[in-house]
C-alpha cells in the first residue's frame, strides 16, 4: 500500500487560509479556492535531469512541450534541445518523460500517456536526434511500455503486450525483433511486473541491459493461477467489467523466474536461483561486469533477503549476501556497484536503524559507513573520485531531514544543509552540485542550487509570493509541534494548528488527521500540501491535530515493527491515547473530537469510531481497508504474516468485525474503480453496519480509483467532507 499522504499529491496544490480579525473584514476561504481555482499553488522545479558532464542539466518547461539545457553554475539557459512545436505530430504537445542516450546525441521522448496501474503506462515513444533535428517514431505497431536505450545508444528495448522487443535505431527502417513470444494478458508477463509487484515493491521496469548491450535480463511472471478481481466501469448502456489479477493475502501469487536473452541470437537461458516456489524476485540489476547479473530473492514472509550474483553466460549463481529478520525486511533501491568492480553499497537495518554499508564482491562487509541511533532516509549516490557518499537522514530528529556527506571509511560526516526542516537533494552526475528542496512546517519550498560542500550558489524558486500571502496577507495559523507520553510511557510526536483567536475559557473541537501505516509519517517539519483544508477548518474554530502512532517511520526498526502481526492494535490505542491527551487540555472540548484518514488512515479512522468510539464523536474514512483478508498479499503479509498462520492478527483489528461497536457520526467514501483498496471493503462494511442497525453516511464516486480525483471530483469530495464536519462536530 503506497503511503497516500492524501488529497493533493496528484494536484500539487497548496492552500492558504485568511485568518479572522476584528480589525478588517474577513475573506472566507472556500473549498473552490482550494480544489478548483488553484489560487495558492506552490511553485517547484520539475523534470530535471543532470547531463553527463555534471555541469549542465535539462528541464521540461512548464508547458511540458520543450526540453531546455541550463548551466548549473550560472543558471542561465544554454539552449533549447527539443521543441515539440517544431513538429506537426498529432498528440505531441505534452511530453510525459524523456531519456538521453549515453552519448547524449539522442533523446527518447514519451507522449500520449495511457495509464495501466498506478505507475505503469503505455505511450508512444519518439527518437529525436539533436544534431540533425530529426524525429522518428519508435514503432508503428501500437503503444509501448518501458522503452530504454542500450548502453551504447544503438538499440532500444521495450515491452508491448507482455513481450520484450528490441529495435536497432542505427539502421533505417530496421525491423523490431521480438525477443519473447509467450506474453499474454493476465497470464504471462515478460519484462514488466504484475500489479502487486508494481504497487508494493515500487517495481516498474523488470528488465535490464548488460553493460555491453549484448544481453537483456528480464523477469518472467506467470500469473495464470492468480485469482481475478473484477469491478464494473460505468458510463455505457451496459457497464464493462475491468478484470485483472490481484493476489489477496494468503492466496496464490504469481510464479516468477529470471531469464537472460542474447540480443543478437535471441537465445535465452534461465537463471538458477534455487527453489522459487512462493518466492519473490523484487530487484534485478546488471553489475558493471557485462556477464554478471545481480538479483534479489525474497521469501514470501519477507524476512529473508538473498542477493544472488548470476553468470549471464551460463545462468549459474551464488548467494553473496543474506539478510534475515525475525519479523520482516524492507526493500530499497540503494544497491550500487562501484566502478572499481570490487565493492558494492547497500543499506539495511541490521543495527536497528537503516544505515549504509560497504561490501566486497563476495558479500563480505568491509565497513558500516553510517552508524548511530538515527535513520538514513535516502541514499543519493557515491562520488568515487573523492571517496564520498551522499545521503539524507533524520539525524537531528524524526521530524527533520538533512543532507550529509561522509567518506567511504565512515569518517568525516558533514552536514550540507543549514536550514532546519525537511531538505531533499537531487545531485548532478559526478556529485559536483545538488539542487536542494527545503521547507518547514510553516514555510513553502525554497529550492536552491548548492555545490557539494553545501554552499548555496543561487536560489531557483523562492515561492516569495506564497510566503508573503501566508505570513503577511492572510496571516496563517501556525503549525506547532508537541510530544506526549502514553500510559505505558511511549513518547509520541504530533502537530497542532490552533484557530487564530482562542478565547480564554472557551473549549474548541478537535479534528485529527491520521495515516499511521508502517514506516509512514504525517508529523514532519515540512510544508503540508493539505494546509488549505486544515486552515479552512481552523477558520471555523477547529483545532487540527495529527499524531504519529507506533509503527510509523524514522524512529528505528523496533518502534516501526511494534505493530507486526497485529496491524491496527497499537496504532488505534495510540490514537485513543492522543484523544485522551487532547481532551485533558483546558482549551479542548473532549466531547467533540473527530478523526479523518485516507487509505490506511481510513482504516484507522474506522477503528477509532468502533474500537475507540468512547473517545471519538466523528470519523471520516476515505478508501479504507475494512478487512485485511481483502488486501493484497505482499503488503499485508509483510506486516501481518499469513492469514493461515495468524487469523487473530487479521480479524481482531479489522473494522468489519467491530461494526456493532460503532457510535458517533461516520462518513465513509470510496471510488468504485479503486484497484488498490477495493470498493468491496466499503460495500461489505456497509452490510455489517446495516445489520448492526448503525446510522452512518456514505458516498461513492463512480469510476474513480484510489486517488478519487478528476474533473470536479475533488471539489465535490471536499465539500462533502467539510459540510459533514461543520454539521456534526
Amino acid at each position: 500500500m503506497k503511503k497516500l499522504f492524501l488529497i493533493t499529491s496528484v494536484l500539487f496544490l497548496t492552500f492558504i487560509m485568511i485568518t479572522p480579525s476584528g480589525l478588517f473584514a474577513q475573506t472566507e476561504i472556500t473549498v473552490e479556492d482550494l480544489y478548483k481555482k488553484g489560487t495558492f499553488r506552490e511553485n517547484g522545479v520539475y523534470g530535471l535531469v543532470s547531463m553527463k558532464d555534471g555541469v549542465h542539466y535539462t528541464n521540461l518547461n512548464m508547458a511540458r512541450n520543450s526540453i531546455i539545457k541550463y548551466s548549473y553554475e550560472t543558471g542561465e539557459k544554454v539552449e533549447t534541445l527539443f521543441n515539440a512545436g517544431d513538429f506537426k505530430v498529432e498528440g505531441f504537445d505534452w511530453i510525459l518523460d524523456y531519456e538521453f542516450s549515453s552519448d547524449e546525441s539522442k533523446i527518447l521522448i514519451s507522449v500520449q500517456y495511457e495509464p495501466i496501474y498506478r505507475n505503469s503506462f503505455k505511450a508512444e515513444y519518439f527518437i529525436y536526434t539533436i544534431a540533425s533535428k530529426s524525429l522518428v517514431r519508435l514503432s508503428e505497431n501500437g503503444k509501448q511500455q518501458l522503452a530504454s536505450f542500450s548502453p551504447d545508444g544503438s538499440k532500444i528495448a521495450f515491452v508491448r503486450e507482455n513481450n520484450i522487443y528490441v529495435k536497432d535505431i542505427t539502421v533505417e527502417n530496421a525491423a523490431e525483433i521480438q525477443l519473447t513470444k509467450d506474453g499474454e494478458w493476465n497470464k504471462i508477463i515478460n519484462g514488466a511486473p504484475d500489479w502487486v509487484y508494481e504497487e508494493e515493491f515500487s517495481y516498474n521496469k523488470a528488465y535490464d541491459w548488460s553493460a555491453d548491450g549484448a544481453k537483456i535480463a528480464f523477469l518472467k511472471t506467470d500469473e495464470s493461477n492468480v485469482k481475478m478481481f473484477s469491478f464494473a466501469q460505468y458510463g455505457e448502456l451496459y457497464p464493462v467489467n475491468y478484470d485483472y489479477k490481484y493476489p489477496k493475502a494468503g492466496e496464490e501469487n504469481s510464479k516468477v523466474s529470471l531469464h537472460i536473452v542474447d540480443v543478437a541470437t535471441g537465445k535465452t537461458i534461465k537463471a538458477d536461483m534455487g527453489d522459487l516456489n512462493d518466492m519473490y524476485i523484487p530487484r534485478l540489476k546488471f553489475t558493471n561486469d557485462a556477464n554478471l547479473l545481480s538479483a534479489v530473492k525474497l521469501n514470501r514472509l519477507q524476512n529473508k533477503y538473498e542477493l544472488y550474483f548470476v553468470n549471464a553466460e551460463t545462468g549459474t549463481s551464488r548467494v553473496v549476501l543474506t539478510l534475515t529478520d525475525p519479523k520482516y525486511l524492507e526493500i530499497n533501491d540503494d544497491l550500487t556497484f562501484l566502478d572499481d568492480n570490487k565493492h558494492f553499497i547497500y543499506s539495511h537495518e541490521g543495527s536497528g536503524f537503516r544505515h549504509i554499508y560497504l561490501y566486497d564482491m563476495n558479500g563480505k562487509e568491509v565497513k558500516q559507513i553510517t552508524s548511530g541511533n538515527w535513520e538514513v532516509t535516502a541514499f543519493y549516490g557515491v562520488d568515487e573520485a573523492n571517496g564520498l557518499v551522499y545521503f539524507q537522514a533524520a539525524k537531528t530528529s524524526p521530524l527533520n531531514r538533512e543532507v550529509y556527506s561522509i567518506d567511504l571509511q565512515g569518517n568525516n560526516l558533514k552536514l550540507l544543509t543549514e536550514k532546519t526542516g525537511t531538505n531533499d537533494a537531487s545531485f548532478s552526475n559526478g556529485c559536483k552540485y545538488f539542487i536542494n528542496d527545503w521547507s518547514d512546517a510553516n514555510t513553502p519550498s525554497l529550492i536552491t542550487l548548492n555545490d557539494n560542500t553545501g554552499k548555496m550558489i543561487r536560489e531557483l524558486e523562492t515561492n516569495k509570493s506564497l510566503v508573503k500571502k501566508a505570513t503577511e496577507d492572510y496571516k496563517f495559523c501556525k503549525k506547532e509541534f508537541f510530544t506526549f507520553k502514553t500510559e505505558d510511557g511511549t513518547e509520541l510526536n504530533g502537530w497542532m494548528i490552533k484557530p487564530a483567536k482562542m478565547k480564554g475559557g472557551k473549549k474548541n473541537p478537535v479534528f485529527m488527521y491520521v495515516y499511521g501505516g508502517p514506516g509512514s509519517q504525517t508529523v514532519t517539519n515540512s510544508w503540508d500540501r493539505d494546509m488549505g483544508w486544515w486552515q479552512l477548518l481552523a477558520q471555523h474554530g477547529y483545532i487540527i491535530v495529527s499524531v504519529d502512532n507506533r509503527g510509523t517511520g524514522a524512529r528505528g526498526k523496533e518502534f516501526r515493527q511494534t505493530t507486526y502481526g497485529q496491524l491496527g492494535k497499537y496504532e488505534v490505542l495510540d490514537q485513543i491515547e492522543a484523544a485522551k491527551y487532547l481532551g485533558s487540555l483546558k482549551y479542548v472540548d473532549s466531547n467533540r473530537i473527530g478523526i479523518f484518514g485516507w487509505s490506511y488512515g481510513g482504516y484507522m479512522s474506522s477503528l477509532c469510531l468502533t474500537i475507540g468510539a468512547k473517545w471519538f464523536k466523528l470519523g471520516i474514512a476515505v478508501a479504507p481497508v475494512t478487512n485485511w483478508r481483502y488486501y493484497d498479499s505482499i503488503y499485508t503479509e509483510r506486516y501481518n504474516g499469513l492469514p493461515q498462520d495468524n487469523a487473530k492478527g487479521y480479524d481482531d483489528n479489522s473494522p468489519i468485525n467491530h461494526a456493532r461497536e460503532m457510535s458517533g457520526k461516520f462518513l465513509m467514501i470510496h471510488g468504485t474503480a479503486d484497484d488498490n483498496v477495493h470498493f468491496q471493503n466499503s460495500v461489505d462494511f456497509v452490510d455489517k453496519l446495516v445489520e448492526a442497525d448503525v446510522t452512518f453516511e456514505t458516498m461513492y464516486y463512480p469510476n474513480k480509483d484510489h486517488g478519487i480525483y478528476g474533473g470536479n471530483t475533488r471539489n465535490h469530495l471536499y465539500k462533502k467532507m467539510t459540510n459533514f464536519v461543520l454539521n456534526n462536530l
